[in-house]
């Protein structure tokens, strides 16, 4: 009886620690062990003291505890299984698409480079665009209207001028109807060009750096032009 306990205690610390292919191996081969030695005890009990009913009811009560931890943890595997092959279905969506990512910095490339602006309140406010040099390249000043709006620069500075692809910043400064400073913040929009499905999660490469799917705010379509003064 000791041995039987001994066993079912093993198995049940099997379960409640299995999160692995060798934990899961442990745990059948423990469950196995322990079916044995209750079909032996149930063959080889003494007639004249059999089994007590309380003990052999509490260990058929744990063995169909285990029996349903084990379909358990097989059904969760499948879970995990189909959860990872939404997730790559749903990563490969985004590929082509515009994407918005908190930040300041997007690369500009053929002609095109996205921020999205987020106000409190409608607002008057002027955009500076600054290479990766420090200098500013462009400055316009737009209306704003409360919630979230995108932003498209053309890539050509305040005279016209196409800038070389490369890395840009965006700075805002806003004021309401009031002139009181309004708090803007800025996300960055970018192509998804490729996705990385053999890791998990799946990661989008956007504007030439990787993103886990988590975060991507939203996919945007472009709204207005810097060329639109």
């Amino acid at each position: 009886m000791s041995l039987i306990s001994s066993t079912t205690s093993s198995v049940a610390a099997a379960v409640t620690g299995s999160s692995s292919g060798s934990s899961n191996d442990t745990l059948a081969s423990n469950f196995t062990t322990f079916l044995q030695l209750l079909t032996t005890q149930l063959k080889n009990q003494n007639p004249l003291d059999p089994l007590d009913t309380n003990q052999f009811t509490a260990q058929l009560v744990q063995f169909a505890q285990v029996e349903q931890q084990l379909k358990s943890n097989t059904q969760l595997e499948t879970l995990v299984s189909l959860q990872q092959t939404a997730q790559s279905t749903q990563a490969l969506g985004f590929v082509g698409h515009i994407v918005a990512i908190d930040g300041q910095t997007s690369r500009l490339a053929n002609g095109t480079a996205g921020w999205s602006f987020n106000s409190p309140k409608p607002a008057t406010a002027t955009v500076n665009i600054i290479n990766s040099a420090g200098a500013t390249v462009f400055t316009g000043t737009y209306s704003l209207n409360s919630g979230i709006q995108n932003f498209v620069w053309d890539g050509r500075n305040n005279s016209g001028v196409l800038q070389p692809d490369g890395d840009y910043k965006l700075s805002i400064t806003a004021k309401d109807a009031a002139g009181q400073n309004v708090s803007v913040s800025t996300e960055v929009q970018g192509i998804v060009d490729s996705v990385d499905v053999s890791k998990t999660p799946p990661v989008l490469s956007v504007n030439n750096t990787d993103y886990s799917l988590d975060k991507i705010k939203r996919v945007v379509r472009p709204t207005y032009s810097s060329s639109a003064q």
